[in-house]
């Protein structure tokens, strides 16, 4: 199973690249499958590439989904 979350573009960087905040942790993707990004966007993540852009509400409600799954999740085991 593959997993891509939401992040918030902050920065972009040279070499088809961007700083995100993904869930509170600042990481570096490419943006070299993605065209017409700015800063404020919202992108898909797998694995280190932004694989489309993403409407903020959708976003939002996607992160919330996320956040509630987190909340309700089992503790691991010792």
């Amino acid at each position: 199973m593959c997993l891509a979350l939401p992040a918030l573009v902050t920065e972009l960087l040279p070499d088809e690249s961007a700083k995100v905040n993904l869930g509170g942790v600042a990481k570096t993707v490419s943006l070299a499958l993605v065209s017409d990004v700015a800063v404020g966007d919202y992108v898909i993540v797998h694995v280190g590439y932004a694989l489309s852009r993403i409407d903020p509400d959708e976003a939002a409600r996607t992160l919330a989904l996320f956040e509630e799954m987190g909340q309700f999740a089992p503790e691991p085991a010792e």
